[in-house]
């Protein structure tokens, strides 16, 4: 005998379609997990969304480029001299920061909130990061432990001025897929 459908039961049975639609959305997105790839030197860096250009959804680069400043642009200001505590002479001072190191850093910094505001918002699951020798050293000290879980390679090399047409076969040369 058939019972008259009742709006709870329409409203349960809507809920439950829409359950088991994400369940398969989520099944689908855990199978085909999104590799990002982030090409980095001291000053540009760009981070490629779509490593296969083949694709008819052509997803853009995010790129980053900062003013690379001289270091006379920078440090304007001699450090000045200071007295000997006994005598007259004069001694030159040393500058106690290296300015360069220390915008690379921030410059590191910048990308890796990016790249962990992304992460969170599940629009990759796995980076991997080719950057020049000291930028990665610099962006494998900056690396939150949440993002560290999603690297899957790290190569030292500088891809940054490669054109975008090469970038697919560069990036394979390393094994990254």
């Amino acid at each position: 005998m058939l019972r008259p459908l009742r709006l709870h039961d329409e409203a349960a049975w809507v809920s439950l379609r829409s359950r088991s639609q994400r369940k398969q959305r989520d099944l689908q997105v855990m199978k085909e997990k999104t590799t990002w790839v982030l090409l980095a030197d001291g000053a540009r860096a760009r981070i490629v969304r779509q490593i296969d250009l083949k694709d008819e959804e052509q997803v853009e680069d995010l790129v980053f480029e900062i003013d690379h400043k001289q270091l006379g642009e920078i440090m304007s200001d001699r450090p000045g001299r200071s007295f000997a505590s006994e005598g007259t002479r004069r001694s030159a001072l040393e500058y106690h920061s290296e300015p360069e190191k220390e915008q690379e850093a921030r410059f590191a910094e910048t990308l890796i909130a990016e790249l962990e505001q992304r992460f969170l918002a599940h629009e990759f699951q796995r980076l991997a990061i080719v950057a020049e020798p000291r930028m990665l050293g610099v962006l494998r000290r900056k690396l939150s432990p949440t993002l560290q879980q999603t690297v899957v390679a790290q190569v030292a090399k500088d891809l940054t001025k490669v054109p975008r047409q090469e970038l697919a076969a560069a990036i394979g040369q390393l094994g990254i897929k």
